[in-house]
């Protein structure tokens, strides 16, 4: 029996988009726990309706961009474009708690690659230039990178409505099952987005992450 050539780069990627990963990823709903406590969320239908929407719109139309320029600039040592996306993956922000998610993960990511020995020679703030920066030092191609950074986002949001909403773990894990397998789709729309199209406003994350600001008794950070 013949063995395949294997690329070690895939546990690197499995590396950096654990659960395990200490950026506190586990400590952000990024709104969804205020969309439970208001009621926008009750139960599974309705919360797959809601992370579809994201997935479809901020995923699709400004994160994967933002990270797709980021990993080429990284991959082309033109770190001078890589801080203007670290930059803009900031800005892009449409509330303080939102930015501040942003932010601390990229810190917290930018501390795991300085132990790593993987410093970059910029100061990078935000999460999506942290983690474009890992994957292109290691190797790791591009749609992979975009795939398993779209898995960990989604892993992680149905992980906190588990808690919230709440789901079963067969009801969330079913859930998860069913939505990754519209991540190659969202994956292919977002390589195919211009920088004149780059961005999404979402009025109801925004009105969600905002409110969550004040909420009172609150388990997550966002």
């Amino acid at each position: 029996m013949s063995s395949q050539p294997f690329d070690p780069s895939l546990y690197r990627l499995l590396q950096v988009v654990s659960p395990s990963l200490p950026v506190g990823s586990y400590s952000y709903s990024q709104g969804l726990e205020w969309v439970v406590h208001s009621g926008w969320v009750t139960d599974a239908q309705e919360c797959s309706v809601w992370l579809t929407e994201q997935l479809n719109g901020v995923l699709q139309q400004q994160e994967l961009p933002l990270l797709i320029r980021s990993y080429e600039a990284a991959d082309k040592s033109d770190f001078e474009a890589l801080a203007y996306w670290d930059a803009m993956s900031l800005a892009m922000r449409e509330t303080s708690e939102l930015r501040r998610e942003e932010q601390q993960r990229g810190l917290a990511l930018a501390a795991v690659l300085q132990s790593l020995q993987l410093e970059p020679p910029v100061r990078i703030q935000s999460y999506v230039s942290a983690f474009a920066y890992f994957c292109v030092s290691e190797k790791i191609p591009l749609p992979d990178a975009l795939a398993g950074f779209s898995y960990s986002w989604l892993e992680s949001q149905v992980t906190a409505a588990i808690k919230l909403v709440p789901l079963g773990q067969s009801e969330g894990q079913a859930m998860l099952y069913r939505l990754s397998s519209g991540l190659t789709a969202t994956v292919d729309a977002a390589l195919q987005v211009s920088d004149e199209n780059m961005g999404y406003t979402a009025p109801a994350l925004a009105m969600a992450s905002t409110l969550h600001e004040t909420q009172y008794s609150r388990s997550y950070r966002s």
